[in-house]
């Protein structure tokens, strides 16, 4: 299983040059990916132009959106953003999207909620049809344009994910979480008829040193307040000792998670140094 790490554009009041010198460090370190997260009504940076300034300062890693909510977004637009985001980094950008679940993000977008999966399906359907057109550029570094991953829990993400991407990503939680996601994908994945096995992401958030659980543990109470009385749930899952760190990777890895990214919480170069040297020891 590979293991990559998050963007800290997501984490209210970091400044742009953190996020470009965290790029350029992870690039150095165990780490096979960059991820970010989505949202529009919140203190975080646009998730696909972060990824374009980490392109510019890496040359290995993959790029993912972990995920972008695409219904927020024209389709053509996206088409056109992450086209170009993985021309400019040389055929490295992960493609994952979902629908979100806040509905502040839709109205500020100016869509309705109400049809945030049908929308989501009609942009599944069009992006390949887009990029491999020639009428929406630049022309795609891969045929096909870059790869694809559905999230979400539904039924219908499961069958998104087979019909039109190259594999799922979980939203986070403990490893049987996403083992009954992974299973559920696979089935999915058979009943389309698709060969081979889908692409299967994980995620979780990380806060390590002294006092950086309490405050990790406050970003994302505050993040997902939206959920209610669940954002205590996810900020108890919160990764913040060496021990729960390793033993997460190893259960996913066990699960069957092809690629792990666990994000941050706190946006200081520490975290992503104390990171990078356990993830380095496995």
């Amino acid at each position: 299983m590979r293991v990559g790490v998050g963007l800290p554009s997501g984490v209210p009041g970091v400044d742009g040059r953190t996020i470009i010198d965290w790029a350029r460090r992870a690039e150095q370190g165990p780490f096979t990916s960059l991820a970010v997260i989505d949202r529009y009504v919140y203190d975080s940076y646009d998730s696909l132009t972060s990824l374009a300034a980490a392109a510019a300062v890496t040359n290995r890693v993959r790029l993912a959106t972990t995920i972008v909510i695409g219904p927020l977004r024209n389709t053509a637009t996206l088409a056109k953003i992450a086209a170009s985001v993985d021309g400019l980094s040389g055929g490295r950008l992960v493609l994952g999207m979902a629908v979100g679940a806040r509905e502040d993000d839709y109205r500020a977008a100016g869509v309705d909620y109400r049809h945030r999966g049908r929308i989501l399906t009609e942009q599944l359907a069009s992006l390949r049809k887009l990029w491999g057109s020639g009428t929406i550029g630049p022309r795609p570094v891969r045929r096909g344009g870059p790869e694809i991953l559905v999230g979400g829990l539904s039924d219908q993400t499961y069958l998104r994910a087979a019909r039109y991407a190259d594999g799922y990503v979980h939203g986070g939680g403990p490893p049987r979480a996403f083992s009954r996601a992974a299973d559920r994908a696979r089935a999915a994945w058979r009943d389309a008829g698709r060969p081979g096995l889908p692409q299967l992401w994980g995620q979780g958030y990380f806060a390590l040193g002294d006092d950086a659980a309490e405050r990790g543990a406050a970003y994302l109470k505050e993040y997902y307040a939206f959920t209610g009385p669940f954002a205590e749930k996810i900020a108890a899952g919160l990764l913040a000792t060496t021990q729960s760190v390793i033993q997460y990777i190893r259960g996913y890895e066990e699960a069957g998670c092809g690629e792990l990214v666990l994000l941050p919480t706190i946006a200081e170069p520490s975290q992503l140094d104390r990171l990078a040297e356990i993830c380095a020891s496995l």
